[in-house]
């Protein structure tokens, strides 16, 4: 899909074309990313932030099971000795 805009401020279009060229990258290229950067970052805040979640309770989880753990040697250790 294409998308024409007129009427932008010279001074800003001449800023994407320094970023656009510091990344050797079109300003078509530049501006397509932003914009498709934009579209999907709440999105993508949102997955990251599940993620996180998802990571949290897989760390709590596994520091459970690691204390289980040692208990369980705690009690071989100390049914060996008997």
């Amino acid at each position: 899909m294409d998308i024409f805009l007129r009427n932008i401020d010279p001074i800003a279009v001449k800023k994407f074309d320094e970023m656009a060229k510091k990344k050797s990258i079109s300003r078509q290229e530049l501006l397509k990313a932003v914009i498709e950067k934009v579209a999907y970052e709440k999105e993508l805040s949102e997955r990251e932030m599940r993620l996180e979640l998802i990571i949290s309770k897989n760390i709590f989880i596994m520091e459970k099971v690691a204390d289980r753990v040692d208990r369980l040697e705690n009690l071989l250790s100390d049914l060996m000795k008997e």
